[in-house]
């Protein structure tokens, strides 16, 4: 964007401007559920725990959530998955066939696809040869059809968290929105952005539960921003996105928080057991620092070597194609007894 003072108006589509959000019949009613008769809804009346609409605004769950990080409840958005809270945020502010977004690869592959599904451009600028982002060449590309600037830091595939100060700098001198995605913030030693949240106004952060809390099944993505910015999003999400199985589900994972971390706790021992253990086999180059729950893997012959493990019954992920990435196998930390299996194939292997 222009030099300026940051405007959530300016950066807003018209149409969303002016848009009246669908009001279901769980939105209408407020007021307490004990002894009512719900005949509102066109539900079948017949119980079974499920035949009710569920709260079209989480409240439980972002009770919850605000509990744990600290962060208002109407600053938080919940989503079918990140991928629906991403594509969110491109649709309130994204002028198809007119805006631009930044993506730095290598990245998380969904940014891309979801500029191409709303018709907006979308501008790569590669990270570094560290893996860190290469911010005055953000800021230069940077023009007034610019909306959204998206970092993953952790990064997917690169495993590392990207500094703090070059992401201050874009936060300080980007007037379009930031949007951080911390999939796999819990893995790391750097502190998540929540905690500066109140110090940007351009800033939404992503995280989600598919990874440290172990629900990749039940898709819940979370949204924290400014309220202004969650009001939009709330105007425009689909009215029951969050089914009542997977706001169940979320509660009792949220309200075990010593299971979570000492799952967590276990991953980083086993990332480093692997990480000193991929060092010893003979066609491993490099194995990168890992700020997440995978390590990205560098060996003398990528497909080969993704080929070989899948004859012996391991499936790791290729990430060859991608920009600064050749002959790197992304791997994700498994239990001890996969990681053990794993190492004894590698060291097999011609």
């Amino acid at each position: 964007m222009e030099n300026g003072e940051f405007s959530l108006e300016r950066l807003l589509r018209e149409n969303i401007k002016s848009i009246k959000p669908y009001s279901s019949a769980r939105d209408e009613f407020q007021g307490i559920p004990d002894n009512m008769v719900f005949i509102d809804a066109n539900e079948n009346p017949f119980n079974n725990g499920l035949n009710r609409y569920p709260d079209p605004q989480q409240r439980g769950l972002k009770f919850r959530l605000s509990e744990i990080n600290n962060i208002p409840s109407n600053q938080i958005l919940l989503g079918n998955g990140s991928d629906e809270v991403l594509d969110l945020i491109f649709r309130a502010f994204c002028e198809p066939n007119q805006d631009d977004i930044i993506t730095l690869p290598p990245t998380y592959g969904m940014y891309a696809v979801l500029a191409v599904l709303n018709a907006v451009t979308n501008v790569e600028i590669e990270l570094d040869s560290n893996f860190q982002p290469k911010v005055d060449s953000i800021l230069k590309a940077v023009r007034s059809q610019t909306k959204l600037v998206f970092l993953c830091s952790p990064n997917n595939p690169t495993a590392n968290s990207f500094n703090a100060e070059l992401i201050e700098k874009l936060l300080n001198n980007f007037n379009g929105i930031v949007i951080i995605d911390e999939a796999y913030v819990d893995f790391s030693k750097e502190e998540s952005w929540l905690s500066r949240l109140e110090e940007f106004p351009n800033l939404i952060i992503t995280q989600t539960l598919s990874k440290a809390y172990g629900l990749a099944g039940i898709r819940l993505g979370i949204c924290y921003a400014s309220a202004a910015i969650i009001a939009v999003l709330n105007k425009i999400k689909p009215p029951y996105n969050i089914n009542q199985l997977t706001q169940n589900e979320a509660l009792i994972r949220l309200n075990d928080l010593n299971v979570v971390q000492n799952e967590v706790s276990r991953i980083l021992t086993e990332r480093k057991t692997l990480q000193s253990e991929l060092q010893s086999i003979n066609f491993v180059r490099t194995v990168y620092d890992s700020e997440a729950n995978f390590l990205l893997v560098k060996v003398d012959n990528a497909n080969l070597r993704y080929d070989q493990l899948i004859k012996q019954g391991i499936v790791v992920r290729n990430r060859t194609t991608q920009p600064l990435c050749e002959n790197c196998l992304r791997i994700t930390v498994g239990t001890e007894v996969e990681n053990n299996e794993l190492i004894y194939i590698l060291k097999s292997l011609q």
